[in-house]
């Protein structure tokens, strides 16, 4: 009888250490706890910390509610100039409704994964390749805004977006690299000649200084003089001056005139 009793408590302890354990559940503070009781959802969400069940009768699912990061596969893509490119991006999404994350989708993770696909597919094939390339933070803010209205329904927040990569083909790479070579090519082009433009406008400038000072010009042919024999040379110089060589100049001028006439 005694041990009739003794193996009858230790079914008992046993069970009842099992619908112990079975009721009682520790939830941590980035975890939350739906609890289906007989097949319906309670109104809202347990945890965290302890929480009590109803063994057999109640069911619970623990959902996550950590930023996760989801690294979307590079995606072949056809942009709005006919320019097959593959392009990577990276989402940054949190469950905000356990709720709904369980209820209102089978698999809010893999669902938000196929969405951001197809997503990324969509927004990027309506761009150009330049404006995909020069505005990224704009087609990046447009693709959050999209999947942050898809996932709402499922209490799933869309916190950021960001295209990390851009592949392009090898003759898109080429043609660029010639495109950036030649706008190089036309801005040296266009520097060269303001350089010249500007320095051609001194010189006239100069010029009308001197043409309005006789002895200034003297001066200055005086000062080419000196820098001319500091070099070591042997070129000999002799400084003519500039009146004995005017009057060659006027008559040279009264001939033009009259070949001319």
């Amino acid at each position: 009888m005694f041990q009739f009793i003794s193996g009858s408590m230790m079914i008992f302890i046993i069970l009842a250490v099992f619908f112990l354990m079975s009721a009682i559940k520790i939830l941590n503070e980035y975890e939350r706890g739906v609890v289906f009781r007989l097949g319906r959802a309670l109104d809202r969400a347990k945890g965290p910390g302890l929480i009590i069940l109803i063994p057999i009768i109640d069911k619970m699912v623990k959902v996550n509610l950590q930023l996760v990061t989801y690294d979307v596969p590079s995606q072949d893509i056809i942009t709005r100039d006919n320019v097959t490119v593959k392009v990577n991006a990276v989402v940054y999404f949190r469950v905000m409704d356990p709720l709904k994350a369980i209820i209102e989708v089978r698999d809010y993770y893999a669902a938000t994964q196929l969405l951001a696909q197809t997503t990324l597919r969509s927004v990027c094939g309506q761009v150009e390749l330049d404006d995909l390339l020069a505005e990224r933070e704009k087609v990046n803010a447009q693709l959050a805004e999209i999947l942050d209205q898809q996932t709402e329904p499922w209490g799933i927040k869309v916190t950021l977006v960001e295209v990390r990569a851009i592949d392009l083909p090898i003759e898109m790479q080429r043609a660029m690299a010639k495109q950036a070579e030649a706008e190089r090519e036309r801005r040296a082009k266009v520097i060269n000649a303001e350089g010249e433009f500007q320095a051609a406008a001194k010189m006239a400038e100069a010029a009308r200084v001197l043409a309005a000072e006789p002895m200034s010009l003297q001066l200055r042919y005086l000062q080419t003089l000196r820098e001319i024999a500091a070099e070591k040379n042997s070129t000999t110089l002799f400084p003519i001056p500039i009146d004995l060589v005017k009057p060659f100049i006027k008559l040279a001028e009264r001939l033009e005139i009259k070949e001319e006439k």
